[in-house]
């Protein structure tokens, strides 16, 4: 569902709203006191959000820098320890 920008006309309340593209468009401004009419602005409410994989820059890295990531995780990774030895074994 995208957000859409109202303004209105009375007292120039700017706000956005989050409603689905089948919603009727606001009419009224909501701010307490003012019964002035909104207007929806052009050019608000296209945006579109990608959800999951393949979207995102990071999902398209060089091997090179997969590598390095790995390299980096690895070298932070704690160390095992060496058990010591029981004695009489």
């Amino acid at each position: 569902m995208p957000n859409y920008d109202y303004k209105c006309e009375k007292c120039e309340h700017l706000f956005e709203v989050f409603q689905s593209m089948n919603d009727a468009k606001l009419t009224n401004c909501p701010q307490e006191g003012c019964d002035g009419k909104v207007k929806r602005l052009l050019g608000t409410g296209s945006a579109v959000i990608f959800k999951g994989s393949g979207f995102y820059q990071t999902d398209y890295r060089s091997e090179s820098y997969k590598a390095g990531e790995k390299k980096a995780k690895n070298d932070n990774k704690p160390k095992k320890e060496a058990k010591p030895k029981k004695s009489g074994d």
